[in-house]
């Protein structure tokens, strides 16, 4: 190479390296408040987040380069969720992603304009966060939870692995808007199934003892909990107390069988949050959640604890062991 062409390059090359930087440092960075209902050392907690990073990394999204994201954990707690909800609008953010009703009826108070991105919503247009699934109409779109018909399936469930059930305990949030509809499509088909369905309320940890210990006082029983924010917080006790009167149990999400409960079934809300992100990417780039349809789960569940099984001395059938798609030994 000859001289000229030589320093011709070089004084390219240190030209181009300021333009370079200057570009790095001049990227906008973005703003997320990201709600949720669980506690931050809740092991649910780290797997969804996770999965949400994961994903807006996938899609050129990165926390400290060009992504600036403000958490708050509600931990059930409906003063939590108002001051967390308050404390996120206040800052000011792009978007914000938001887990469950009881969240997103004090987010909707706070805030008609920024954009919400919701996950694990029973009943969106019913609680009045959307005009229509298919087009939102306001500043919030998402995931839903789940469609009614599903709850039917988990009293199918019980009595699959527990022929002998006659009597079930429901567990479900009076306060909570989706509860009634879980319920009414259970009882849809607990007459043909020859089921009496006992609702138990959730609102603390002693009521839900007192009920349960109540409920368990006569034979043939089972147990349903539905998807219910306040049950997953109190989780533990239900299963210690499923596990202490042998009610066999189904539960709405694997976080449950995790934990030693017996049987789930619902969709995966890892996968919600994984989805979240591409809806989160949309909004960042322009798009509006007025025109973003709101999503069904795609991905369900069905997960057995085998160890629970065996405390509860259930032979369960090969059938339903095939079927699923993770057996907790």
């Amino acid at each position: 190479m000859r001289r000229r062409e030589f320093i011709v390059l070089i004084g390219g090359a240190v030209a181009a390296c300021p333009l370079t930087g200057r570009a790095q440092q001049s990227e906008h960075v973005r703003r997320i408040g990201v709600l949720m209902n669980l506690s931050e050392n809740d092991p649910q907690t780290l797997a969804r987040r996770t999965a949400f990073l994961q994903a807006l990394e996938e899609l050129g999204w990165s926390e400290g380069r060009n992504l600036k994201i403000d958490y708050r954990w509600g931990e059930g707690d409906p003063d939590r969720h108002r001051k967390n909800a308050a404390e996120l609008v206040a800052l000011a953010p792009d978007v914000i992603l938001a887990h469950g009703s009881p969240i997103m009826r004090p987010l909707m108070r706070a805030t008609r304009s920024v954009p919400i991105v919701f996950v694990s919503v029973a009943d969106p247009v019913g609680g009045g966060f959307v005009d229509s699934l298919a087009r939102p109409g306001g500043n919030a779109t998402g995931f839903a939870l789940f469609e009614y018909g599903t709850s039917s399936k988990w009293l199918e469930l019980l009595k699959q692995i527990s022929p002998n059930v006659s009597r079930v305990a429901v567990v479900r949030d009076p306060d909570q808007p989706s509860g009634g509809g879980q319920l009414g499509a259970i009882q849809a088909v607990a007459a043909s199934l020859k089921i009496d369905l006992i609702p138990i309320d959730v609102r603390d940890e002693h009521e839900i003892e007192r009920a349960i210990t109540a409920f368990a006082r006569q034979p043939n029983g089972g147990m349903i909990v539905t998807a219910a924010a306040l049950a997953q917080i109190h989780r533990s006790v239900i299963i210690a107390l499923a596990a202490r009167h042998r009610l066999p149990a189904v539960y709405p999400g694997s976080l449950y069988v995790v934990d030693g409960g017996l049987l789930s079934y619902g969709p995966d809300p890892v996968d919600q949050y994984r989805r979240a992100a591409g809806y989160v990417d949309r909004i960042l780039k322009g798009e509006k959640p007025s025109e973003l349809p709101v999503q069904a789960p795609t991905k369900f569940e069905l997960m057995i604890n085998l160890k629970t099984a065996k405390a509860l001395s259930l032979a369960l059938p090969p059938s339903l062991l095939a079927r699923a798609d993770e057996v907790i030994e």
